[in-house]
């Protein structure tokens, strides 16, 4: 294989942040070959597919790739019960194409807990790579616990921008987030 697409379909353009955690777990499971993440953005289509499985086909349409990643919140669902909804999506849509190989992406907390982990790639998707101010980021082992991940990300974000109190109000932290890249799926510090 020259290269591996994927596609990484989920619910909202701030999830699009996973592209780089998804290419790392596929790297530290030993593919070697070239790597070609795609989000599958389906806001501007004139009819939006409202079942999870009519999103599965149109990503496959519109993203043809080798490997769907499914990402879901579990929100008030189990993890389990958002796995079986994703198996049950696929199983319809297998019905009308031919799916790929898939893996279920289910967030027991916010997906942005994961970004919480690497503290030079908060300071670079914040401008400020060579910024000193401590971020005292959460240990790994109570990131899934944190009870509003997104905002401790926000947060970490606007710390990390060695900005004053005034102009961090100004910031674009959801564009910021969409930038953070693990440098090498280690924490820094």
């Amino acid at each position: 294989m020259k290269a591996l697409r994927y596609t990484l379909l989920s619910d909202g353009s701030s999830d699009q942040a996973l592209l780089p955690i998804l290419t790392w777990l596929l790297r530290e499971h030993r593919m070697t070959c070239a790597i070609q993440p795609e989000w599958a953005d389906l806001r501007r289509l004139p009819k939006r597919p409202k079942t999870l499985s009519e999103r599965i086909l149109m990503s496959l349409e519109l993203y043809p790739c080798d490997l769907l990643f499914v990402h879901r919140d579990a929100e008030s669902e189990s993890r389990e019960g958002r796995v079986d909804e994703i198996n049950r999506a696929i199983a319809e849509a297998a019905k009308s194409v031919t799916v790929p190989a898939f893996i279920c992406v289910v967030s027991v907390r916010m997906q942005e807990a994961w970004l919480l982990f690497d503290e030079a790639a908060l300071r670079r998707a914040a401008g400020n790579p060579n910024g000193q101010r401590p971020l005292d980021l959460p240990p790994l082992s109570q990131l899934e616990q944190l009870p509003d991940p997104k905002k401790a990300l926000y947060e970490h974000l606007r710390e990390a921008s060695g900005l004053q109190e005034r102009r961090r109000k100004k910031i674009p932290v959801r564009r910021w987030a969409s930038r953070i890249r693990a440098a090498d799926g280690q924490r820094s510090g």
